[in-house]
């Protein structure tokens, strides 16, 4: 019985993690924060990182400027205002993203 509830559990995770995988995407643009959106984009670093010391959300503005909440904001801790490529899962429904990794732009 629990061999049987382990593999299962082995599956799905490997189901989620093949489907995530399947819906991944490459992106240029702006690590920002979420009261200034695509204002700084490309400038305004410090600006960025103080608004986000200050308790708000990063955000990765695209290159068409569309800002997107990201649902795992420790990946790009080290990126506020930064120019970057980031690998991602978008949900343009809830225009949410779930970055798999992130790399400064060249």
């Amino acid at each position: 019985m629990k061999r049987s509830i382990f593999l299962l559990a082995a599956l799905s995770g490997m189901a989620v993690a093949v489907a995530q995988a399947a819906g991944s995407s490459t992106s240029t643009g702006w690590i920002s924060d979420a009261m200034c959106g695509a204002k700084h984009a490309g400038t305004g670093a410090a600006c960025v990182k103080k608004c986000i010391a200050g308790g708000m959300k990063p955000v990765f503005v695209d290159q068409d400027k569309q800002v997107w909440a990201i649902d795992n904001p420790d990946a790009v801790k080290s990126f506020y205002g930064d120019h970057v490529t980031v690998k991602a899962t978008a949900d343009s429904g809830s225009k949410t993203m779930h970055i798999e990794s992130i790399d400064a732009a060249k």
